[in-house]
């Protein structure tokens, strides 16, 4: 490039020093140096103005002007660039297309939106699960098109870390999962997956334990009654019989436990047993929880303690909370060994309101954790005789809290005792004044 610089340089002056050496010979240098300048910048603004028309203009060819000298190889270099430039914007269109056509093939919808959620592309299944149509709602904003509360609110929350659930605005038949994530300048990634299968086979679990939980009450309760009459006649039972009888009788009421908490699960998740949504004393209800509590002790005589730091009242259904706070504090003196302690706080702060059971019980082995709410999950099987639980005390802790915007939280180890927290969001709490209380 320096070479060829020199040699466009020694060009440039041999012309000028030549129309110079033309004007010695008519007797004007002056006018021949002149010339050979004006000749030199004209020619120069017909190289720039062809480069202009080239970068201008977009139907021009591909490959730049051809020129000498300084400009050949500004053309030269130019040409280089654009080559290089349109490689690799075919590779990158080549690399979206192969991802557009990968992501057409999913069975998922994906859609792309700004932070505003315009919509700017999305795939095949979208439009399949969605409804969306291509020609006429691209830029248009995707609130329009999934006409539902809930997802315009987990849209604005920015809080992704679970899916949300709805049915399709186009086919209410198929239920959808959407998730999103967030990436570039706040844009969204909607993917939707149909759960519709899943859906309902929860749905029919559902239908089906609540069904069966309710034929089972009625015979069941019969079989109770007349065990309870032989119990209270036991005297007049045969010495071989007094045992069976009893042993009937135990093991009939935890069934009789079992279905009742089978059927307030599925009350709850079905939304059968509507929350209330009434201002509750919280204070009031835990004392009487914790009487309660005291009286299951017995002579195991537990040291149950009780802090109220927070006398706002809590909006909800008192007979959920009620189910939901007792499950807690009587597996606190179920697991924990005679003398030991139960304290139970109700506090509040900027995050909301906070209920903590603690105990200084047996303690579980922190891989437990993450499943102690399903159904019937036992960290220990050995602990169902011991206790005579029902395995479904935590889960029906969990529908509760979900009914009431909350969520629960589970700290443990082995030998070290538990403690449980339910959170309450702050728009839960009332002031005293708003209402009556109620338990």
């Amino acid at each position: 490039m320096q070479h060829n610089w020199s040699r466009y340089l020694r060009l440039v002056l041999a012309g000028i020093g030549a129309t110079t050496l033309i004007g010695f010979y008519f007797g004007e240098p002056l006018y021949g140096l002149l010339v050979g300048l004006i000749a030199y910048l004209w020619w120069t603004l017909i190289q720039a103005r062809r480069l202009y028309q080239w970068l201008a203009n977009p139907d021009t060819p591909d490959e730049a002007p051809q020129s000498i000298g300084m400009w050949g190889g500004i053309f030269d270099s130019l040409n280089k660039l654009n080559q290089n430039h349109l490689k690799k914007q075919e590779k990158l269109r080549s690399r979206i297309s192969r991802v557009q056509e990968s992501t057409n093939s999913m069975r998922d919808g994906v859609i792309m939106t700004d932070a505003k959620g315009v919509m700017e592309w999305w795939n095949g299944s979208a439009e399949h699960l969605l409804g969306f149509r291509r020609h006429t709602d691209r830029g248009q904003d995707i609130h329009n098109l999934i006409r539902s509360p809930a997802f315009k609110a987990y849209f604005k929350a920015r809080d992704y870390q679970e899916p949300l659930e709805i049915n399709s605005p186009a086919k209410p038949h198929i239920h959808l999962q959407l998730q999103i994530s967030l990436f570039g300048d706040n844009d969204r990634l909607i993917v939707a997956k149909d759960v519709t299968r899943l859906f309902q086979l929860e749905q029919m679990r559902r239908d089906f334990i609540g069904n069966v939980s309710h034929e089972m009450r009625t015979p069941l309760t019969v079989i109770s009654g007349y065990l309870e009459t032989l119990v209270d006649h036991g005297d007049e039972l045969p010495p071989k019989w007094r045992r069976a009888v009893n042993t009937m009788a135990a093991q009939s009421s935890r069934m009789e436990a079992l279905i009742t908490d089978l059927i307030l699960l599925s009350k709850i998740e079905t939304g059968e047993h509507t929350v209330d949504e009434t201002p509750i004393d919280v204070g009031l209800l835990l004392n009487q929880i914790c009487q309660d509590a005291r009286v299951l002790s017995s002579d195991k005589k537990h040291q149950i303690s009780i802090n109220i730091t927070d006398h706002r009242p809590l909006r909800g259904d008192s007979r959920q909370l009620r189910s939901a706070f007792s499950n807690l504090i009587f597996n606190a003196v179920k697991y924990t060994p005679a003398g030991g302690e139960v304290s139970v706080t109700w506090t509040a702060n900027q995050y909301g309101a906070h209920l903590s059971v603690r105990d200084t019980g047996i303690g579980i082995d922190p891989v437990h954790i993450p499943r102690l709410t399903e159904r019937f999950y036992r960290a220990d099987p050995s602990r169902h005789k011991e206790t005579g639980g029902t395995g479904l005390g935590l889960a029906i802790v969990k529908h509760v809290l979900i009914n009431h915007d909350g969520n629960l939280e589970i700290h443990s180890n082995i030998g070290a005792g538990s403690d449980f927290i339910c959170h309450f969001p702050c728009e839960r709490l009332v002031e005293a004044e708003a209402g009556h209380s109620a338990v």
